[in-house]
């Protein structure tokens, strides 16, 4: 890598290295390396560990009514391979990665290659500057997948949502009641309400008890007014 490749790299990734060996090493891939202890394997494996902290980290002090498959979910968004392979692309960091002869233009390039690529910068920064640096770039780069990542998961978690709203505003915990259930064992279907304080909202069916919770979660959102009614399917 020269010197001006190093500084446009160091431009895009708003950190200077004190030691280029980590970066070049990081952007290494095991097609391109001389043997795969000389690639970015090594720092690939711990750079993902780095991430999970710092995300992790992240949404637990970010969303402090989540619960702990709320908080899972949504970090398993984040550190996806997915995520990071688009994260990754946006930034353009696949031009700066050394691969072997004809996988310049593999579909992986945009995948796993540059996602594990990401990674191995991560651990490069980390190496180099400490845990703050590695902390300071993965939140600036994740910062609106993590708002994405969270709208996502409300989207399809109803009962999260009101929970999250009726323990800010109304200082009071959504409690779920079964009301009836109707169907022979094998194909049951299931009636449930919500209950916030003292009111009680609109109650709802579901094939199972959770999916009858989460839509009288949805019912009470509606009622709330904190999400818009579903247009009825003409």
């Amino acid at each position: 890598m020269d010197k001006q490749t190093l500084k446009q790299l160091e431009q895009l990734l708003d950190y200077q290295f004190s030691d280029v060996s980590l970066v070049k090493e990081s952007l290494s891939h095991s097609s391109h390396a001389s043997s795969r202890l000389e690639s970015n394997e090594r720092l690939e494996f711990f750079g993902d560990s780095v991430l999970a902290v710092v995300i992790c980290e992240c949404l637990f002090n970010r969303f402090p009514d989540y619960l702990e498959g709320d908080l899972t979910k949504i970090k398993s968004m984040l550190v996806s391979r997915k995520t990071c392979a688009d994260l990754a692309s946006k930034m353009g960091l696949e031009k700066f990665v050394s691969v072997g002869k004809g996988m310049a233009t593999a579909k992986a390039m945009k995948g796993s290659i540059v996602a594990g690529a990401l990674e191995s910068v991560i651990a490069a920064i980390y190496l180099d500057g400490g845990f703050e640096a590695a902390r300071k770039f993965i939140l600036s780069l994740f910062e609106q997948a993590i708002k994405e990542a969270d709208a996502d998961h409300h989207q399809n978690n109803f009962k999260s949502m009101l929970q999250q709203y009726a323990q800010q505003r109304l200082n009071s915990m959504p409690t779920y009641e079964l009301l009836d259930e109707k169907g022979p064992d094998h194909n049951k279907c299931f009636e449930c309400a919500v209950l916030v304080g003292a009111k009680r909202f609109e109650s709802a069916w579901g094939v199972t008890k959770k999916d009858a919770e989460q839509a009288a979660a949805y019912n009470a959102l509606v009622k709330l007014k904190l999400l818009e009614p579903k247009k009825a399917k003409k």
